[in-house]
């Protein structure tokens, strides 16, 4: 979480009437990014099912043939559908009514029905946590801002490999795409300040 604060250009705080939770590939693959922001993104979560928020979760993978410009940038390290590294971190506590997402690159909109379904549920507002912020996190808001949703972001429930690419990815959305939010923000604003 850290300096967000010194980017933060306006606030706000989700409707829990018309939001969704996206938690983004928090994957075997992605375990030692993920486990340092387990609790706040565990804490996030129950948070969002407490205000009856629903949560969805994204699961990147591939195919052999479907890897593309990612197998190209990525010298061919994909995650294969099907292997354990693939497979959603245990500890989030997936419920079965869960919705997960499968997806091949970096947005969870592209050539998923993601915004099909948030539309049918009557999503207005998503709010984006998981790995890495930098790649599948910043695309998916970005994505989402495009398409109509208001974007929150998490400060605290994101990670990436890297400090800077961390911060540097707050401090461009905070200037156009998203409102920032942390644990302590959103346990505020969707259960005190109500």
């Amino acid at each position: 979480m850290g300096s967000y604060k010194k980017y933060e250009k306006r606030k706000r705080n989700p409707d829990p009437k018309t939001s969704a939770l996206l938690v983004i590939d928090v994957q075997n693959y992605f375990s030692s990014m993920a486990h340092p922001i387990l609790p706040n993104l565990l804490q996030t979560i129950q948070l969002c099912r407490r205000a009856s928020i629903p949560v969805i979760f994204t699961r990147h993978s591939h195919t052999d043939s479907d890897g593309g410009m990612l197998a190209e940038w990525w010298n061919g390290d994909l995650i294969m559908d099907g292997t354990a590294e693939a497979e959603l971190m245990p500890e989030l506590e997936r419920l079965p009514e869960d919705m997960v997402v499968g997806k091949n690159t970096y947005s969870a909109f592209r050539n998923t029905r993601l915004e099909e379904q948030l539309r049918e549920m009557g999503v207005e507002e998503v709010i984006v946590t998981g790995v890495m912020t930098n790649l599948c996190c910043e695309t998916t808001a970005r994505e989402a801002f495009f398409r109509g949703f208001r974007v929150f972001f998490s400060t605290d429930a994101t990670a990436t490999s890297d400090l800077e690419l961390h911060e540097a990815t707050l401090k461009n959305l905070a200037y156009g795409f998203a409102y920032f939010v942390d644990c302590k923000r959103l346990r505020e604003g969707l259960f005190v300040n109500q």
